[in-house]
């Protein structure tokens, strides 16, 4: 059985996890190819260097966004955390080929269901690329 380090009652207002990853071509294009969203904004770097105001494919929004579930169900609160809602805002585009680092905060602790209140962010270069929050169930103890 694997086991989360963080719970409900371990958890405190404050507490934060950061983590790295480099998003490559190769897995923007897999995603594409999973989710179907082949848009060429993410795929073709011709279209977007003649047609939009980027100089190179940008990352889908949603992938970023399952990056960061990855890290509340896998690495923070962890293995078992359920999440009851997410929402985020994209602040700005991540170029395809880029490290974007996941913050996440605890901000609030909901006694009355055992849920945790948490800020996700994402950022690229120094840069907010993407904030919002989420209720998450973390494991039981």
């Amino acid at each position: 059985m694997i086991k989360s380090e963080h719970t409900y009652e371990t958890l405190e207002v404050g507490d934060s996890y950061t983590f790295n990853r480099f998003l490559s071509q190769e897995e923007v294009l897999t995603f594409a190819e999973v989710s179907g969203d082949d848009n060429p904004i993410h795929v073709n770097p011709e279209y977007v260097s003649e047609h939009t105001q980027f100089d190179s494919p940008i990352v889908h929004g949603v992938f970023l966004l399952a990056v960061v579930s990855k890290v509340l169900g896998k690495d923070f609160p962890g293995y078992g955390s359920v999440a009851v809602s997410i929402s985020s805002k994209f602040v700005r585009p991540v170029p395809v080929e880029s490290e974007i680092t996941v913050e996440v905060k605890v901000v609030e602790k909901i006694e009355k269901r055992k849920h945790i209140k948490v800020r996700t962010y994402v950022y690229c270069g120094g840069k907010m690329a993407m904030g919002g929050e989420a209720i998450i169930v973390p494991p039981e103890s």
